[in-house]
């Protein structure tokens, strides 16, 4: 089903492709083998009460046509019963047998298909928080969120519901089969003709079938991403009027996964027909044949055959229409095992200290994202003494920021050094390394969970709660945190939407404090606030930054000032490193950045006064 046979001597590369991810798709029902086993009775008792009808149908109409034999022979416990009797109690007896099946297949397997969907958004998941930086750089959260809802789901089908099919049905046609054979074997092989005929239209279709699964994938990738961009910018959308542009892309979008999946559905629709005409025409054939053959068979005999051969073509077309489950089952695996099998983080570190002092060192360290896309860093050199607090400067682009993610191995580096306490950063344990650092960024991350929570997030979760408001508190975040209607229990909202932005960077530095890690990384953590907030954090900054070494990165020269030593980037070099005093009188790089900043700010300053004089002119009282 997975594919026709190529018309050459070499093995059909897509086929063994095919058949490898489907059988390590099958390898995740090897924990529920015993409800599996459970079910596939259930499905075996199912398919053996088909024959049994239409035995049952033999026993009426010769009954009807020969009065002598309107009696069952030798029955257990009952030994003769009348046919009157005995036919209404078997069809029940029958139909009650054809339950227990029907009931311990369909649930046991519904336990499976659970049982997989959980384990494989669990394996899913997991991947995601092992995987390295440059996975999510690459690939966009949409397409990561749709991996984990929609493809799983068609994947389960594809190994439960499908495998539910081919054993049910497939049982179903042996069993028949077997009946017919045994009641005429010349005319059962007319029908065993029909099958090569099946097998190429189901070929056919199943390539058909996996090439429009895969572009149905992708194109449910693309409305999540769509969807879910629209509703974490939300504000911007509203504000900049972007409500008809997100509209019109959402649209198109969903057009275009709505036409891929009546391009599936025509398929299916034209494929399943064009089956039946076949199997129909041979049961036409077959219905020639009996009439004029029949011989001596009796006519119990013949309506019996008739009956079992025409319960045959709904199983058939089943096991043929399960061909495009297994083919978008399989589409999704093969996105799934892709994201799977992407090596996690790199970690061959052996360290684990369990404190360092803070002392960095950069030796000739370069670094690109990219092979072949240029050096983002060249040649950096930078000493750090525990405790000191190094300003990192300089236009966008200069690689700060980059910098700064090399410390804790957010990216690998490959040329030159990071040196922590003279132990190069990739010779630590990743969870070690990260231990001894705490970061706090411009986008600050909270969760939808209360203020405690996101304080004592992670390694810090059992954290007792006098030690969060002593770290709310020294962070200046606790004269907000009091004034909410749960306090340090009110529920933030997504990413802290409930919370102003001077009120999340607050919590952010807080988490920092309860760290207690001797390595402080602060990423614009004021370029984005007001006067009021900037001063209660630049507060705040000043206890956290207190005993621990600290890499600031700042556009705002103004809250660097203090630093012990500041180094102004260019390009992805240093250009200029020392105190701000010494800094201004090279006038350098740092002295321009200065003189611009301060210029602003003077221009900015006046147009605010500017302003207030107007004001007062049309309000003088």
């Amino acid at each position: 089903m997975i594919g026709t046979p190529p018309m050459s001597g070499r093995p059909d590369k897509s086929k063994i492709s095919s058949l490898r991810i489907y059988l390590r798709l099958l390898s995740y029902l090897r924990p529920f083998i015993g409800l599996f086993t459970i079910s596939l009775l259930g499905f075996i008792i199912f398919a053996s009460a088909q024959p049994m009808q239409a035995g049952i149908l033999k026993f009426f109409v010769d009954g009807l046509t020969d009065p002598a034999t309107s009696t069952f022979h030798d029955i257990p416990l009952l030994g003769e019963l009348d046919l009157a009797y005995g036919i209404p109690l078997l069809l029940v007896v029958i139909v009650f047998w054809q339950g227990i099946g029907s009931y311990l297949g369909n649930y046991f397997l519904a336990k499976v298909s659970l049982g997989l969907i959980h384990d494989l958004r669990l394996a899913l998941f997991e991947s995601l928080l092992r995987l390295p930086n440059t996975y999510f750089d690459q690939n966009n959260s949409g397409h990561l969120i749709s991996r984990i809802t929609y493809n799983v789901t068609m994947v389960t089908g594809a190994a439960t519901d499908a495998i539910k099919v081919i054993i049910r049905e497939g049982l179903t046609v042996v069993f028949l089969f077997g009946y017919l054979l045994w009641m005429n074997w010349k005319l059962t092989l007319v029908m065993v003709a029909i099958l090569p005929v099946i097998g190429v239209m189901v070929g056919s279709a199943s390539r058909k079938f996996r090439k429009q699964s895969k572009k149905i994938q992708v194109a449910m990738g693309d409305l999540t991403h769509i969807a879910s961009e629209t509703i974490q910018g939300y504000r911007v959308v509203r504000s900049f009027g972007g409500e008809e542009y997100e509209a019109g892309r959402f649209r198109a979008s969903s057009q275009a996964n709505t036409s891929k999946q009546l391009r599936m559905a025509r398929t299916s629709a034209t494929f399943t027909p064009a089956l039946q005409l076949v199997t129909f025409s041979t049961m036409s054939v077959l219905l020639f044949l009996v009439l004029l053959l029949r011989g001596d068979a009796s006519a119990g005999d013949l309506v019996a055959y008739i009956t079992a051969a025409g319960m045959l073509p709904k199983p058939i077309r089943q096991l043929s229409e399960v061909s495009s489950t297994i083919q978008k089952g399989l589409a999704g695996a093969e996105s799934i095992f892709a994201q799977l099998d992407e090596p996690p983080e790199t970690d061959r570190g052996t360290i684990e200290r369990d404190r360092v002092s803070g002392r960095i060192e950069i030796r000739n360290l370069s670094f690109a994202y990219r092979e072949g896309n240029g050096n983002v860093l060249e040649d950096i050199n930078l000493t750090i003494e525990p405790g000191q607090m190094i300003a990192l400067v300089g236009r966008s682009g200069s690689g700060k920021s980059t910098l700064a993610s090399l410390l804790p191995r957010f990216y690998h580096h490959e040329h030159g050094q990071i040196l922590i306490d003279g132990v190069d950063v990739e010779d630590y344990t990743l969870q070690n390394l990260r231990r001894h650092i705490a970061l706090v960024t411009q986008q600050t991350s909270l969760f939808n969970d209360s203020i405690a929570n996101n304080i004592a997030y992670g390694d810090l979760a059992d954290t007792p709660r006098e030690a969060v408001e002593r770290a709310a508190e020294a962070a200046y975040a606790r004269e907000f945190i009091e004034k909410l209607p749960q306090g340090y229990d009110t529920i933030v909202g997504e990413n802290g939407v409930l919370l102003s932005g001077g009120q999340r960077q607050r919590l952010a530095i807080a988490r920092a404090i309860l760290k207690n890690a001797p390595i402080l990384i602060l990423d614009e953590a004021t370029s984005a606030l007001d006067t009021e907030s900037e001063r209660h954090i630049q507060n705040a900054l000043d206890h956290v930054t207190r005993n621990r070494t600290t890499l600031v990165i700042a556009h705002r020269l103004s809250t660097i000032e203090k630093a012990d030593v500041i180094v102004v980037m260019d390009q992805g070099r240093i250009v200029e490193q020392g105190p701000h005093a010494d800094l201004l009188a090279l006038n350098g790089h740092y002295a321009r950045l200065h003189a611009m900043q301060f210029e602003n700010a003077t221009e900015e300053g006046a147009a605010n006064q500017d302003t207030r004089r107007s004001s007062d002119e049309i309000n003088p009282h």
